[in-house]
């Protein structure tokens, strides 16, 4: 009763429930650190990962054990499993203040049920969908008795060689901040401290994507300009969802480590943005501030770290050795480490961890989110819309049901774990549900249909011996299948890759299949965009199936028989070669004219290659047609508190129902910085009956032609722009607009 009228006054104050709570756990976590000594603040400021066998523990730290006990430790990582998580909690319970343990894992494409990788989620365009994908993955992440994430990465990523770009959105900063908002949504639920959520940590903070060279933890050197514009807004968007912890990046930004600067993280992040969670050091990015010369030793990269306002060090140990010196010394505030282990104490208050360490601990909870059919059901459905449909010559998908002998040919056809990609959780085999590419497709072509099988090569070796075979099968078949691409860990994490193309024989072993004359249907899975032309020519239609997870093989099924028309289309532009690297749509223009098939002299532009992508940022074709009519605007200017209504008529023009994600992008012509010649604003992914017509309408305001100008202002100016609808980047209709003042 007591309660009620407490909740009943703050509200007749206007204090919402959930600002008292905030408030509630922030002198909560007061009372805790008043008690604490330095050695146990630092002690909440470290993590490790674990090194625990299901048997017992193996003490590869040497004194793990007694850490946990003197509450030397904040929090874990690869620590999983319900029967796991209670057992490294009770030591945590033993130390003298009995502070819990926070347990985190990299969820990044599902959990148990795993989903297409998050690059291929993005070409979905479905940001409900990919918000139930995180919903799933953080209930049952959850249920194993980890309490927090370390996703979403919205790294801004325009160059395919770097091996990452599988776990972001793509090139887009619109769509990324989307997906951003959605993904966080989705891990967290309806807050922390609910038992079917885990905090969710967005990473890496900041400007990662753009590594010079697309190397792995490479430098980054860019201007504020484009960090503002393009690299921050996704971060951006997902602090105002609520995001319970950001992660710093290993790179360095404009010769600064990120982990290290005190420009990113504490004057933007945690001052502009007000972030009040956690920031957490990227694995041993504490350490790293020595390797980028920006510190001589670990007690320097301690120092530099927590004064930028690193909350936790991730595996680097420097703050478990350094920082109570640090403190005693006089050389960092103890204010500051204050500050830092406060946050964490709220976000474990928050959870519910100083009330019941154990909550997520539930055995019975942990068994019942175990190959769960409506999350099946769920990831089959967003790996279908994941598929980008590049090419379909004389319509030769969807398959026929008349065809009476499939040839299925590649490395891929049979595998099982290759369907995971990278970044999946690793469970014992007989734990996994996996459907394979050929199950699937023969489920979905049915009894009438016989298939037939042949390696024809591996994925990444010189031999051929299996091309003989390969062409047998081949013209014994009406129709052939070749499912082709690189091995699941070829992109990821330390995945880059200098070279693009299919790798091994994979090219020579399509050009053998050609040769008989068959009609072949080409799927690629890949974790990134790949380079390939030749094989591109030789197909009649190409699927991009990126790597689909549990339920790849039904999910091609389905779109292979048209039991689903795809509608996904690309986050991110294809490069023609690997020299294009990086390319993107929304490129600034140059003082020259940019090289055509009439201007070739003295351009923008390579001698021996068009400048235009292989396929462009929005491209995905479908199994009916759309055409567009034009724009129709309700007033040709706007002003500060005006709205601009674009509409256009869209009709399906093919034979079958089918989804079409109409874009609308603006070009603004002439600003106090240059701009790019289109920037994504606005799409809708629409359903239409085949022959229906439907009138799509999109409104603009002055906050959707901002920008940051050169004293990094966000401003809208006035003068004249372009509006831009259509099916993807390049295939546009215009008109023209005005801002006025």
């Amino acid at each position: 009763m007591k309660k009620q009228l407490f909740l009943l006054i703050l509200l007749a104050n206007g204090i919402s429930f959930s600002q008292a709570q905030r408030k509630t756990f922030a002198q909560r976590a007061d009372s805790v650190l008043k008690l604490m000594t330095l050695d146990e603040k630092v002690g909440q400021l470290n993590q490790y990962s674990g090194d625990w066998a299901h048997t017992g523990p193996i003490t590869k730290d040497g004194d793990k054990q007694t850490q946990l006990r003197n509450g030397q430790l904040g929090s874990m990582l690869n620590v999983m499993g319900v029967q796991h998580t209670r057992e490294i909690q009770e030591m945590a319970m033993q130390s003298r203040l009995k502070i819990p343990l926070l347990f985190g894992q990299d969820v990044i494409h599902g959990f148990r049920t795993t989903f297409p990788i998050p690059l291929g989620q993005a070409a979905s365009w479905d940001i409900t969908a990919i918000e139930l994908a995180e919903r799933i993955a953080g209930t049952e992440a959850a249920a194993s008795g980890i309490h927090w994430t370390f996703s979403p990465m919205v790294d801004i990523a325009r160059d395919a060689r770097w091996g990452r770009v599988m776990e972001g959105s793509g090139e887009d900063t619109y769509l990324g901040s989307l997906i951003a908002a959605a993904r966080v949504r989705g891990f967290q639920g309806k807050g922390i401290g609910n038992t079917d959520a885990v905090m969710a940590c967005v990473k890496h903070y900041a400007a990662y994507g753009a590594a010079v060279g697309g190397r792995d933890y490479n430098s980054v050197d860019m201007s504020l300009n484009t960090l503002w514009q393009y690299y921050l807004p996704p971060f951006k968007a997902a602090v105002d969802a609520g995001v319970g912890s950001v992660m710093n990046s290993f790179n360095t930004l404009n010769g600064i480590p990120a982990t290290a600067n005190i420009y990113l993280v504490k004057d933007i992040l945690k001052k502009q943005w007000k972030f009040d969670g956690i920031v957490v050091s990227d694995w041993g990015s504490v350490g790293g501030i020595i390797r980028h010369g920006y510190a001589a030793t670990y007690k320097e990269a301690a120092m530099d770290a927590i004064l930028a306002g690193c909350d936790m060090d991730m595996e680097s140990r420097a703050y478990k050795d350094h920082l109570a010196k640090l403190v005693k010394e006089g050389k960092v505030p103890l204010k500051l480490v204050d500050e830092s282990v406060k946050r964490i104490l709220i976000k474990k208050f928050e959870l519910g961890l100083f009330d019941d360490p154990y909550k997520f601990s539930n055995e019975a909870r942990e068994e019942a989110q175990k190959n769960v059919p409506a999350h099946m059901a769920a990831a089959r459905d967003l790996s279908r819309k994941s598929i980008v449909l590049l090419k379909n010559e004389n319509h030769l998908l969807p398959l026929s049901a008349q065809i009476k002998t499939v040839a299925m040919i590649g490395p891929f056809a049979k595998a099982v774990k290759d369907n995971l990609g990278f970044w999946s959780m690793e469970w014992p085999d007989d734990s996994l549900t996996i459907v394979t590419q050929w199950d699937g497709i023969k489920n979905a072509l049915g009894r009438n249909t016989e298939m037939l099988y042949a390696k024809g090569c591996n994925i990444n070796d010189t031999d051929t011996s299996g091309f003989a075979e390969a062409m047998e099968v081949a013209a014994k078949a009406d129709v052939v299948i070749m499912s082709v691409g690189e091995a699941r860990d070829m992109s990821g994490e330390a995945k880059s890759r200098s070279n693009l193309h299919l790798p091994g024989m994979q090219e020579a072993l399509i050009k053998a299949v050609h040769s008989t004359g068959k009609k072949i249907v080409l799927m690629i899975n890949a974790g990134r965009p790949l380079v390939f032309d030749k094989a591109a020519a030789q197909a009649d239609a190409i699927l991009y199936t990126w790597w689909l997870g549990s339920q790849a093989g039904n999910a091609i099924g389905d779109v292979l028989t048209g039991a689903y028309n795809p509608s996904g289309k690309l986050p991110i532009s294809f490069p023609r070669t690997e020299g294009q690297s990086p390319i993107y749509y929304n490129h600034l223009n140059t003082g020259h004219a940019a090289a055509s098939d009439t201007i070739n002299f003295y351009v923008t532009g390579y001698i021996d290659l068009r400048n235009s992508p292989a396929y462009p940022f929005g491209y995905g074709l479908s199994y009916t047609g759309f055409s567009y009519g034009d724009i129709k605007l309700n007033k040709t200017t706007i002003n500060s508190s005006g709205k601009l209504v674009a509409d256009i008529s869209v009709t399906n023009t093919g034979n079958a129902d089918g989804e079409e994600t109409v874009q609308l992008y603006i070009r603004d012509l002439a600003a106090s910085v240059s701009r790019p010649v289109k920037e994504l604003k606005k799409f809708q992914k629409i359903f239409f009956k085949k022959g229906e017509t439907k009138t799509v309408s999109f409104t603009l305001t002055v906050e959707d032609l901002k920008f940051y100008n050169d004293q990094l202002k966000y401003v809208a100016e006035p003068g004249d722009f372009k509006l831009f609808i259509g099916t993807n980047s390049d295939n546009v209709k215009e008109t023209d607009f005005k801002l006025i003042k």
